[in-house]
């Protein structure tokens, strides 16, 4: 099966939709997603909301339920900024095959001092959860770190869960 990431999603759709301006999807898992844009005056008419909610369900991820908002909603949703990745990152989110043995390669050369396996997925949460293990503890800042890329790189419509070991 085809994971969509963020960093895919967000691509396709500027690949489609060359006059949106803005474009950011942000998902907390339970298989759904919201995609905020604008174009290139500022604005998401009517049209442009029925057009991208069509895109979504017929190209993106067919078991993810898709809102479109308007871009000045990301503030009011209180959506998490998007920091700047390294490159083994966005590559993982761009590949469209990534799997859950490619989301842990991938995590696994990032944090090297550690291992990072899968531990199962929840369905009705949407939830992967996943663990850590490592000696020494990993600290705060490499576990936000650690969620920051776990966001990019697991598909839309998933939230994802880290038990430290």
């Amino acid at each position: 099966m085809t994971m969509g990431t963020r960093l895919l999603s967000e691509h396709l759709i500027k690949n489609r939709f060359p006059h949106i301006r803005y474009v950011r999807i942000h998902s907390q898992g339970k298989n759904t997603a919201t995609i905020y844009a604008w174009n290139n005056d500022l604005d998401l008419p009517d049209k442009e909301i029925g057009s991208l909610k069509q895109f979504a369900s017929g190209h993106l991820l067919p078991n993810v339920c898709f809102k479109v908002k308007s871009y000045n909603m990301v503030q009011n949703d209180k959506v998490p900024q998007v920091h700047e990745l390294p490159a083994p990152i966005v590559q993982a989110a761009m590949n469209r095959s990534l799997d859950q043995h490619g989301i842990t390669a991938v995590m696994n050369r990032m944090f090297p001092y550690g291992s990072l396996t899968f531990d199962r997925y929840d369905s009705i949460s949407g939830t992967i959860h996943f663990a850590f293990h490592a000696n020494p503890p990993v600290n705060d800042i490499e576990k936000e770190r650690i969620r920051q890329y776990l966001y990019e790189v697991i598909p839309l419509g998933s939230a994802c869960e880290v038990a430290y070991c």
